[in-house]
């Protein structure tokens, strides 16, 4: 497949393609904030709706297709990309990134029920374990309230947002599993530049509208992101 190239905004572009072949080409940002697939896909047997409503789950039991454990590779590729990262479900790669003494845990109050308590990211932007505790299950939110899921992982914005907010002097952020664009609609709120790769063009095409429309609504009280910096050649 040839790689798509998207430029959305100066410090915002996207390409759709395989990271393993696009990530070597871009060069250094400053973090790596990404979901990538765990390898635990399980359709859902669902109609994706609760009490007559639509839940934040989909209904693309396709994603059996992609949801293959990254290679060794590939979480060496994220790794080497940035001088800091934030890679969700550390526990199920930890044997890839290495230990962790100070993982994010997103404790999603799901309550009595089959889905897990918490999601775990390993990351070597904190010093010690932190919580957040920010409901997201079924029907009931504590954000994105009436907004159905666009993709079978997806996560809430505040949720990425939160996980950049340790990363205050981070001017580059890149998402080399970028899904529906949540981490860049996150990075755009908090005025960073944002750099994404996802390799399903659903995804991708859903990716751009969601950053095109957060690029369009950005919070004002943040500064608009700023271009990555060029190296320039040695004269």
């Amino acid at each position: 497949m040839v790689p798509r190239h998207e430029i959305l905004a100066e410090g915002v572009e996207l390409w759709c393609g395989d990271m393993l072949e696009i990530l070597p080409t871009l060069g250094e940002f400053d973090a790596c904030v990404t979901d990538p697939p765990y390898g635990i896909f399980k359709k859902t047997g669902g109609n994706g709706r609760m009490f007559g409503r639509d839940t934040i789950y989909t209904q693309d039991d396709s994603a059996a297709k992609w949801d293959h454990r990254p290679s060794p590779e590939m979480i060496s590729l994220c790794l080497n990309s940035s001088k800091s990262f934030v890679i969700w479900g550390g526990n199920y790669l930890c044997d890839l990134i290495g230990p962790c003494k100070g993982p994010l845990i997103w404790h999603k109050l799901t309550g009595n029920n089959s889905y897990a308590d918490a999601e775990i990211a390993w990351t070597n932007v904190s010093g010690t374990a932190r919580v957040l505790s920010h409901q997201w299950c079924g029907a009931f939110k504590d954000s994105e309230r009436g907004l159905r899921a666009l993709h079978p992982t997806q996560k809430p914005i505040a949720v990425m947002e939160w996980c950049i907010s340790f990363l205050p002097n981070a001017g580059t952020i890149l998402d080399p599993f970028m899904g529906s664009g949540t981490t860049g609609v996150a990075a755009i709120k908090r005025g960073k530049a944002f750099y994404g790769i996802e390799r399903e063009p659903k995804y991708f095409d859903i990716a751009c509208r969601r950053i095109s429309d957060a690029l369009k609504a950005p919070d004002m009280f943040i500064p608009a992101p700023a271009p990555k910096p060029v190296q320039e050649p040695l004269l």
